[in-house]
């Protein structure tokens, strides 16, 4: 069953469905209505001869210029032509359907005066499987020109726009929204994954159990906090780690006893990011903007996104000190004055083989690469000479969005060195039992990537432990913890 564009209820859900599982859409009875009495009232302005931006004049430092009703046809085309300045490589395809779900979803909103037959057009080239050729590079957020361009020479490849029609193809954020949901779930598995890694590296440094006692998230009542720390409790059910003298430290090196700490940070930032998300993706994006009740079409900057560039530069703030600590508790695992295992987690100490020593340097070097991401650019502005210093502004929204998405690819190799170090440290350490989300974590990590004996070569290639991470399995370790507010797994929703 296709599922039904209305232009208000788009979904993080949705996304997901139409992007990555290739649901098919069809445009709603409603919004077709909506659509058609929006149409009508441009009409009816370009019948009386009103100057409407971008409908009877051009655009930016051209505003001033009147477009000829016989040359609309080919303004518009031009106008779409004009923007293809994008540059670089080309955009997934998840993140080009996503994008041309959210364009159809905007048009069917009625609100920037389309006809109906070009959302339809756009649901015929998602059901169809098109993906147009969209660079990653070349927009600067105020609207997604140039993502959007490319996007616009497919869509009119043998459909001549109506006014109007190319420059709401054009103004809007749909390239940038779409990426960031996409972004924001793979975040969110992320970090769900962490969560199961990180009671792993517990039970491998026989870590203090003390940071999960009941009382300590409820004297801090952040959501996340008591989210995570329920979660931990539950991967670590049954685990040796409750028995009396299984603690190592008094106190542990705090990337180990502040652990449901700094998720429950992650997941609260995360949680907020996803709020703003769900607004943005039911939002006006366009301009003008067409008041069907007050028959008139307005010129508003509905494409100043910012409080989602904000968000996904919130987000990886958030996410930067949590695989910050990933990586040291990896590191001290290797190290034999805070492990008490032989250095480089050999089976015998004292021999000059380094085992997995130098996965110390790689996963530094991969974080520090990660963390630099983290760097807000929703405050970033170029310059603001341009368009006769009007167009003054920049989300960066686009850019927000795919450090994100190089973020979370970061951290997926993050993890996976740290669940090879950390089944090493477990096995070395042969306690038992393992909690019951932490020995079927061990088991997957076992079937991809086997204990290091004594002469053993490293592993070739952690890809299978990557591929692992960015799976969702660690999200559907049991038990399934349920909350009210938390970051979808893979197959999206809150």
């Amino acid at each position: 069953m296709a599922l039904a564009i209305d232009g208000l209820t788009l979904t993080i859900r949705d996304v997901l469905r139409v992007a990555r599982d290739g649901e098919r859409v069809t445009l709603s009875h409603k919004a077709r209505e909506r659509m058609e009495l929006s149409r009508a009232v441009v009409e009816r302005v370009l019948a009386r001869g009103d100057e409407v931006y971008g409908l009877t004049t051009g655009v930016g430092t051209l505003k001033r210029v009147r477009v000829a009703s016989e040359d609309e046809a080919t303004f518009n085309l031009r106008l779409i032509d004009n923007h293809r300045v994008g540059q670089g490589p080309l955009a997934p395809r998840d993140v080009v359907r996503a994008a041309m779900l959210r364009l159809m979803s905007g048009l069917a909103a009625g609100r920037s005066g389309v006809r109906p037959q070009l959302a339809e057009r756009i649901g015929a080239m998602i059901n169809g499987d098109v993906t147009p050729p969209v660079h990653l590079l070349g927009s600067l957020g105020q609207s997604d020109l140039a993502a959007n361009a490319d996007l616009g020479v497919a869509v009119f490849a043998g459909f001549e726009p109506a006014a109007g029609e190319a420059l709401a193809i054009l103004n809007n954020n749909a390239f940038s929204t779409g990426f960031a949901a996409l972004a924001l779930v793979d975040a969110g598995r992320l970090l769900d994954a962490t969560e199961a890694v990180g009671a792993l590296q517990l039970e491998a440094f026989a870590a203090n159990i003390s940071l999960l006692h009941p009382e300590v998230a409820p004297a801090r009542p952040y959501h996340g906090l008591q989210a995570a720390a329920e979660h931990l409790t539950a991967l670590l059910d049954g685990s040796y780690l409750y028995t009396s003298g299984a603690a190592r430290n008094l106190q542990d090196p705090l990337t180990f006893r502040s652990l449901p700490h700094q998720l429950g940070a992650a997941r609260d930032v995360l949680d907020h990011c996803l709020a703003q998300l769900e607004v943005e993706l039911v939002a006006a994006q366009g301009n003008p903007l067409v008041l069907v009740d007050e028959g008139r079409v307005v010129s508003a900057a509905q494409f100043e996104v910012l409080p989602l560039a904000a968000a996904l530069d919130y987000a990886r703030i958030g996410l930067a000190p949590l695989l910050t600590s990933v990586t040291e508790r990896t590191m001290k695992l290797l190290d034999t004055p805070w492990s008490g295992l032989p250095t480089g987690l050999t089976v015998r100490a004292g021999t000059a083989d380094s085992g997995l020593s130098h996965f110390a340097i790689a996963a530094e070097a991969v974080t520090a690469e990660a963390r630099l991401l983290a760097q807000p650019v929703s405050f970033e502005l170029v310059s603001s000479t341009g368009a006769e210093g009007i167009e003054d502004r920049a989300t960066m929204a686009p850019l927000a969005a795919r450090r994100l998405a190089d973020m979370v690819t970061l951290g997926e190799h993050i993890l996976a060195m740290a669940l090879l170090v950390a089944a090493q440290a477990v096995d070395l350490r042969a306690r038992e039992p393992l909690g019951r989300g932490t020995r079927t974590l061990l088991a997957l990590t076992r079937e991809r990537v086997p204990f290091m004996g004594a002469g053993d070569a490293l592993p070739a290639d952690l890809e299978p432990l990557r591929e692992l991470v960015a799976s969702g399995a660690l999200t559907r370790l049991p038990p399934k913890v349920p909350r009210e507010a938390g970051i979808p797994g893979e197959s999206g929703g809150r």
